[in-house]
């Protein structure tokens, strides 16, 4: 069997002594698409940063591609949140995906045949080849992340990490992205881990679910995971599971009651 491309080993997380959620041990194998659904304040940002080597564990062990996470690491591929980029920004789309291939050294890559070539095919792989040229600053919401996702894979990463890239997109590109990451992953063998707070856009993709809330998680298949008895559990009081439509919809969160748990919410999965 294939090595895992990312290792979990009974890893906690949080920020100084604070521990956030603990207990986390799991393989994500080449060419799985985990989705990540989380509260508000519940770990993800930890758990992203700990993959990319950014802050290490409170305990435990994390592994990419067998060895520890460090900055820079070609191996991973990562897709920011989706923020609107100033319409003066003085980078073509071209120049922002050439970053992923040296943005980790400095200065400006090399304007060799082959490096283009490489930025070229890689725009075109997710439909940007049209604007390649064109400042990133004007393009719409959609084609900046489509730019963004070429970014990520224009290394040819192992792990893709994917931080809430739907977030203030239409419906339609939702769906445009979430086919873009899911056709590299089958077409390339990468393990995707994508943080949502809305799985129905990539619902047809998703093998299995990490679900994190208060301090706690639940990790399976979306019919083990996204279920009215599994996250009444989690959540220590009832909440309603709804199928419809092909959506998955969560009804009945309840308002946290301690401190701890003030700025935590569900995540919102019914599609606009």
């Amino acid at each position: 069997m294939s090595e895992p491309v990312l290792q979990f080993d009974d890893a906690s997380f949080g920020y100084g002594q604070r521990r956030l959620w603990g207990g986390l041990s799991m393989d994500l194998a080449p060419g799985e698409f985990l989705a990540v659904l989380r509260a508000g304040g519940s770990g993800k940002t930890s758990l992203l940063k700990a993959v990319l080597g950014l802050q290490p564990l409170l305990s435990g062990t994390v592994r990419v591609v067998g060895a520890p996470p460090h900055q820079g690491s070609t191996k991973i591929g990562y897709v920011p949140q989706h923020r609107r980029i100033d319409s003066l920004t003085p980078l073509r789309a071209r120049d922002v995906v050439g970053q992923g291939l040296d943005g980790h050294r400095w200065g400006i890559g090399r304007p060799d045949r082959a490096r283009r070539r490489q930025i070229d095919d890689m725009l075109a792989s997710v439909g940007a080849g049209d604007y390649a040229d064109r400042p990133i600053g004007v393009l719409s919401g959609g084609e900046q992340q489509r730019v963004r996702i070429a970014q990520a894979l224009v290394a040819d990463p192992k792990l893709l990490l994917c931080d809430e890239p739907l977030l203030s997109l239409d419906l339609s590109s939702q769906r445009t992205v979430s086919g873009l990451v899911d056709r590299r992953r089958r077409t390339h063998d990468t393990a995707v881990m994508f943080v949502t707070h809305d799985i129905n856009p990539a619902l047809p993709y998703v093998n299995r679910v990490l679900y994190l809330a208060g301090g706690r998680f639940r990790m399976g298949t979306i019919d083990e995971v996204m279920t009215s008895a599994t996250l009444s559990d989690l959540y220590e009081s009832p909440v309603e599971v709804i199928r419809s439509g092909g959506r998955v919809l969560v009804a009945g969160v309840p308002e946290w009651p301690d401190p701890h748990h003030a700025h935590d919410s569900a995540p919102s999965l019914q599609a606009g």
